[in-house]
């Protein structure tokens, strides 16, 4: 049994003086590297907003061929948040299928696939057609070959008690070995069915008052996901995380909560809670005090 504990991507620039040091802020061809001295695998959200080309899958492949590493890639927009929003079955079919060719069959064939991630649209609701088309989408790929884990995020998806996810929608991701995602962030509640031999676990932050609007001018946050969690609501995680653990091959624990390298400190604390041995660093989370401040 093993977990995984990483952050939702590595490329930011607010991680400099932070976590990258400041001597690295011109050098992001670097930071790869220096993030994969830390950590052992990767959540990234850049297939979100544009399917990845082959020379950029090359480049992740080189980047981490030596290394005892692997990707987790979040699938395409294009299927979640658009296709399969408007009801287009065969182009989110197509989509999706044409992902796992380009992206995640290279990565798989060089055993640095981690997960496969379907991270829902909070518009795409537990509607009449809406279970055949997720099932669809799952029959145009192969989660019998590579680990995928969907996340739901309208709360349509729940059962009556509002706080497990509806039967019908588990025993599709059952039926298919598909992780359903253990949440925890704003609008949707803990859940902790587990539908696979492998779990994943997102931490996305608890800002919120400014998830769902705008951020007032004055605010310190530079956007939703800057937060930090304390140690204190970590642990009630590590009994499920541990749980978890007892029933499947493996755990994928991320934390999106990037803002100002919160996200790396929280994998750190994580870490510690569960005992996993990891390299230390102390992580510089407040910006520099300047005579402005007082």
């Amino acid at each position: 049994m093993t977990i995984m504990i990483g952050c939702s991507g590595w490329s930011y620039d607010d991680w400099v003086g932070r976590f990258y040091p400041v001597e690295m802020a011109k050098k992001k061809s670097d930071w790869f590297n220096y993030y994969s001295d830390y950590f052992k695998t990767v959540e990234i959200n850049s297939t979100f907003y544009r399917p990845p080309n082959e020379f950029l899958i090359k480049s992740w492949i080189r980047k981490a061929k030596e290394k005892e590493f692997e990707y987790s890639v979040k699938v395409p927009k294009l299927v979640t948040h658009e296709s399969m929003v408007k009801g287009e079955i065969e182009r989110a079919e197509e989509l999706a299928s044409s992902f796992e060719r380009i992206c995640i069959k290279p990565l798989a064939g060089e055993h640095l696939l981690g997960a496969v991630l379907f991270q829902l649209s909070p518009y795409f609701k537990n509607e009449p057609q809406s279970l055949n088309m997720l099932q669809k989408v799952l029959d145009s790929v192969r989660p019998d070959e590579y680990d995928y884990a969907v996340e739901f995020r309208h709360r349509s998806w729940l059962d009556e008690t509002g706080k497990k996810i509806d039967p019908a929608a588990l025993a599709l991701l059952k039926s298919k070995r598909v992780a359903n995602v253990l949440i925890d962030g704003p609008g949707f509640p803990i859940t902790v069915e587990e539908t696979a031999d492998h779990a994943y676990v997102r931490f996305h932050g608890r800002n919120y008052d400014i998830w769902y609007r705008d951020q007032q001018e004055d605010d310190y946050r530079i956007n939703r996901y800057d937060y930090l969690y304390t140690k204190q609501q970590l642990e009630p995680w590590t009994t499920r995380i541990r749980e978890a653990e007892k029933d499947v091959q493996k755990v994928r624990v991320y934390f999106n909560n990037h803002g100002r390298s919160k996200a790396v400190k929280n994998s750190f604390d994580m870490m510690d809670l569960l005992n996993i041995e990891h390299k230390a660093k102390e992580i510089q989370l407040q910006d520099q005090q300047t005579l402005g401040n007082f």
